[in-house]
């Protein structure tokens, strides 16, 4: 890091905190600490929920899952924006007549209390946890890059956003994402620009493409279906509708966003912008991804992308076997780049004969080089059995630290800690309303006054905060950052979206049925995870599904019970 990135990251991260604690400061009751005195308009919305699911580990992750696995995951949002319109027509109407805080608030009114704090407990558990991953994720990557000491880098992250989002609660939270999502955006085209004119120049962006495209990377739509693939049309389009709804209707961390504009229509406005610009959003960080692995085609990307790993083994007797594989990588890498550059030239004659044989060579090539990696991985986890060995996360922020020049080090830094701060703010703003709203005022202490509330809401926060600094702190790796905030939060929201569709459309079923069918279904949706392989996107429809199921049959049951008790 040269002093100018240092500068600009600094300066951005300090402008935030403080734009956010100067701009909200004077919150006197829990109307404007956790609705923001419904003052948002809906580009404030739009751009805090954009803001709220674009967390660091979207700008970390995703670039590596494109250059891993090309543009498939793009499918994992081609429900969102459906789900938006669904949610704008029928949700949003519902809670601002009953001018709730929480979404689980409008759960007592339709059923009972121990169904809006069995939804309530739901919530706190996943987002409690999606909190601890939310800054353990980039952490653990900027630790590594910076050469910081991992929980000093997560208590960084941990007290900056302790500290606005306390001082101003969920007013604090959106208007500090317009700026955080300003340098996330501006940051990543700026990277997505370099990365192109790094490329050589006989390469051009269409170059670029064509070859992306012949080595796999450009799978954008899959219509083939398969229970077990985790990112195609049909698991996108149904299972990714259902997170979203369950997530944008159900979950305090974007519910709290909407619930505070100034209206019912600037409320929908907002998550129309949302459902239309997600997409774009999430294509255009894939394809940066994409480009990168296009960039390493030409320039030799290292055998292993974290070096802190890597120096690691350098340090034990394996060293010499690893140093031997890098050896021979770079030959592996050698041949491979010569036949990348031999398809460039078949592309550009439009003879399909020397393009597919220049595709087959570069595929053998690619493997053999892929080999070698494999190898190396191999020798890491003998040298380091405790270390991850998916760098997948690691691919993009190595690229950005290796080839970008000072100043726009800072920026893509200063986009990753804004990422892993509007994400945590909100969810920490969230975790402590549901907490105070729908368990501690509810159920433990139902007379305090106004300030007593909203002492309670910042210590909460602040408790939230702590908790999700610790777990962060103590958390281990768990595959691809991106899936598995995705698959921590698919185990629990199929069954609260299960609960709310039941309250929504199923007049008939009473509180009874629906707490124990939404029991049944969680402990269902836990056997899939441990004990089938089905893709977790699917989680979101079974739970939701048996929800629905098992209220029809409970109600039948206890209905006819009641019927007999009543003889």
């Amino acid at each position: 890091m040269r002093p100018l990135d240092w500068i600009v990251l600094l300066g951005t991260l300090g402008f935030i905190v403080i734009y956010g604690v100067w701009k909200t400061r004077g919150s006197t009751d829990i109307e404007g600490y956790l609705k923001g005195d419904n003052s948002m308009k809906w580009w404030t919305i739009g751009l805090s929920v954009m803001a709220t699911q674009a967390s660091a580990i979207t700008f970390l992750s995703t670039p590596g899952q494109a250059y891993e696995d090309g543009m498939r995951f793009v499918q994992f949002y081609f429900g969102l924006p459906i789900a938006m319109v669904i949610i704008s027509i029928t949700v949003i109407p519902i809670f601002y007549r009953l001018n709730v805080y929480t979404a689980y608030e409008f759960l007592e009114n339709r059923f009972d209390l121990k169904t809006r704090t069995l939804a309530a407990l739901l919530f706190l558990v996943q987002r409690g946890l999606a909190a601890g991953i939310t800054i353990y994720a980039p952490a653990i990557i900027l630790s590594t890059m910076l050469g910081w000491s991992l929980t000093v880098t997560i208590l960084v992250i941990g007290m900056l956003v302790i500290i606005y989002t306390v001082s101003g609660g969920t007013k604090a939270v959106s208007v500090t994402q317009k700026q955080q999502m300003a340098v996330m955006i501006g940051g990543m085209l700026v990277a997505g620009i370099m990365v192109v004119h790094y490329l050589p120049q006989d390469v051009s962006l269409g170059d670029a493409v064509a070859v992306a495209g012949k080595m796999g990377k450009m799978n954008v739509v899959d219509f083939s279906f398969d229970w077990n693939d985790r990112y195609n049309f049909w698991s996108g389009i149904t299972g990714g509708l259902f997170l979203a709804l369950s997530y944008f209707g159900t979950d305090q961390s974007q519910v709290a966003r909407y619930l505070g504009g100034k209206s019912v229509t600037e409320s929908r406005l907002g998550l129309l912008f949302n459902g239309l610009l997600k997409i774009p959003m999430q294509f255009m960080i894939l394809f940066i991804g994409v480009m990168v692995f296009v960039f390493y085609q030409f320039n030799q990307p290292p055998v292993f992308f974290n070096e802190g790993v890597k120096s690691k083994v350098y340090a034990t007797p394996y060293a010499g076997e690893l140093r031997a594989l890098e050896t021979t990588y770079s030959a592996a890498f050698a041949e491979q780049k010569q036949g990348v550059q031999d398809l460039v030239v078949a592309l550009k004659t439009d003879n399909e004969a020397d393009i597919a044989a220049a595709k087959t060579k570069v595929t053998n090539l690619t493997a053999a080089t892929k080999a070698v990696r494999e190898e190396a991985i191999g020798v890491i986890k003998k040298a380091a059995p405790e270390a991850e060995t998916r760098d997948t996360d690691y691919v993009f922020i190595s690229f950005v630290m290796k080839y970008l020049p000072a100043g726009l080090v800072g920026l893509l830094l200063a986009v990753i800690f804004s990422a892993a701060m509007s994400s945590s703010s909100s969810e920490l703003n969230a975790l402590a309303s549901t907490t105070v709203v729908d368990l501690y005022k509810r159920s433990v202490k139902p007379f305090g006054d106004a300030t007593h509330y909203l002492n309670a809401s910042k210590l909460f926060t602040v408790a939230w905060g702590l908790i999700a600094v610790l777990f962060a702190i103590y958390a281990s790796l768990l595959d691809n950052l991106i899936q598995a905030v995705n698959i921590v939060g698919s185990i629990f929201y199929g069954t609260i979206l299960g609960i709310f569709l039941v309250a929504f459309y199923f007049k008939h079923i009473r509180g009874n049925a629906v707490f124990w069918a939404a029991v049944l279904a969680e402990l269902v949706v836990l056997y899939c995870h441990f004990y089938t392989s089905i893709a977790f996107l699917w989680f979101n429809v079974i739970g939701c599904g048996c929800v629905i199921l098992f209220g029809f049959i409970l109600q039948a049951v206890l209905g006819k019970k009641k019927e007999l008790v009543a003889q």
